[in-house]
């Protein structure tokens, strides 16, 4: 029986994983410049921490998520998102005791049953971020302007940034009066999914694709803000536009997520399709009480954003991804003694600092350096049982093609020193 892969679900295969690496390993050195560490959730939780975190009337939990009973006939659902697991965890671990704003991020796969297409996957990669403790508008500009510095620090092109406030409760419910008043007479007019979602929560239909050209002239939510909610809108964006993060007010903005209060956002960038947003987030205040109890209640707010769809916008738009790490040594041996030695010496290579490899297949020199080639090595070592016996080896540099002898006991010792001297010049 040939098996493959379930649908929607990926193969990160050499040549394709190392730009996930760049990926995520700029993520993690732009959360360390903002001082978020990292936590690591459970990739399933309790299917209750979904639905109560993240709605029951929302899209992911009704359609999207995969939920079974596991062998206590308990109910089980892999993520489909990290919030829900974060909050879980910040509030299961008592880290509400930290006096200071926590600041946490994470990176993996998530899982919603949806119809795969390109920046859509069963399986999909999100890195994102969540800053708990703190209700001031200016974290709310942080965490925004953390996710267009990473979009930058990668090289798309155009991002752009749309905001929204989404209220209070009490807002919204004001809002949901007059929007369900504006809809109701082109209800049999939108498509199936708008009709339901009037009934259980209007708001979600502002976000749909297919009925957009019909809410021309909606009433807009901006409109029922209390001073509270427009004064620290207002100064979210006073921070914004005060760090040069540029943005659009999008009063339709309501993400897919019951949870979001006030803030909501958007990141946009050109090259998948129809699809154009890569990531968001918003301000969760009452999130942390709904989960881990009204006692330990604290505000929040969080961005994630799509990796595979990250990487898609990359590639489409030609940004420069690094791929394989090139070889510093490939070492030949030619001979048996020689071809013995060339094991130790690897070793020792490897233990000084230097990626190697070696020839292990007993190829003749013509075919080994190719494959040297391949591998994109700086250096090529090749030692005989002549050059053994006279305490030698003969070392080539593939990109001038100079070729010179180096003392057998010192040649590592020489390599490694000259890789230091050019990461230290790349610092400086």
């Amino acid at each position: 029986m040939n098996f493959q892969k379930p649908k929607g679900t990926p193969d990160f295969l050499p040549g394709t994983v190392e730009k996930w690496q760049y990926l995520e390993n700029t993520a993690r050195g732009l959360a360390e410049l903002y001082r978020y560490r990292e936590v690591r959730t459970p990739i399933f939780e309790h299917t209750e921490l979904f639905k109560r975190g993240v709605g029951e009337t929302t899209d992911v939990v009704e359609k999207e998520m995969y939920t079974f009973a596991d062998k206590a006939d308990r109910s089980i659902t892999l993520r489909p998102e990290g919030t829900a697991g974060v909050v879980r965890a910040y509030a299961e671990n008592k880290l509400y005791a930290d006096p200071d704003v926590t600041k946490l991020y994470y990176a993996g796969p998530m899982f919603r049953y949806e119809q795969p297409q390109a920046g859509r996957m069963r399986q999909f990669h999100q890195f994102g971020i969540e800053a708990l403790g703190s209700a001031s508008p200016a974290i709310d500009a942080e965490v925004i302007a953390f996710g267009y510095d990473y979009c930058r620090k990668l090289g798309i092109r155009e991002v752009r940034v749309e905001i929204n406030s989404v209220g209070t409760a009490d807002i919204r419910a004001r809002f949901r009066s007059k929007l369900l008043a504006f809809l109701e007479p082109m209800k049999e007019e939108l498509c199936r999914d708008c009709r339901s979602r009037m009934e259980r929560n209007p708001l979600r239909v502002l976000d749909c694709k297919i009925d957009q050209h019909r809410f021309d002239g909606a009433p807009s939510i901006l409109d029922e803000l209390d001073e509270d909610s427009r004064t620290h809108f207002e100064q979210v964006r006073g921070h914004l536009d005060a760090m040069g993060v540029p943005y659009e007010v999008n009063p339709r903005l309501v993400r897919g997520l019951d949870y979001y209060t006030l803030t909501a956002f958007e990141y946009k960038a050109a090259g998948i399709g129809a699809i154009d947003t890569i990531g968001g987030g918003g301000r969760y205040n009452g999130l942390v009480g709904q989960i881990g109890g009204e006692e330990h209640d604290q505000p929040g707010v969080g961005m994630a954003l799509g990796l595979e769809r990250v990487l898609l916008v990359l590639e489409a738009q030609g940004a420069a991804i690094p791929d394989y790490a090139p070889l510093d040594l490939y070492l030949i041996g030619l001979g048996e003694r020689a071809e013995a030695e060339t094991v130790r010496l690897l070793h020792e290579a490897r233990a000084a600092g230097l990626a190697a490899d070696k020839d292990y297949q007993g190829r003749k020199m013509k075919s080994a350096m190719k494959s040297a080639d391949r591998l994109a090595a700086r250096e090529v070592a090749i030692l005989g049982d002549d050059e053994l016996d006279a305490g030698e080896i003969s070392v080539k540099n593939m990109a001038s093609g100079e070729q010179r002898k180096l003392p057998l006991n010192e040649f590592i010792r020489v390599l490694a020193e000259a890789k230091r001297q050019a990461a230290d010049e790349g610092r400086s």
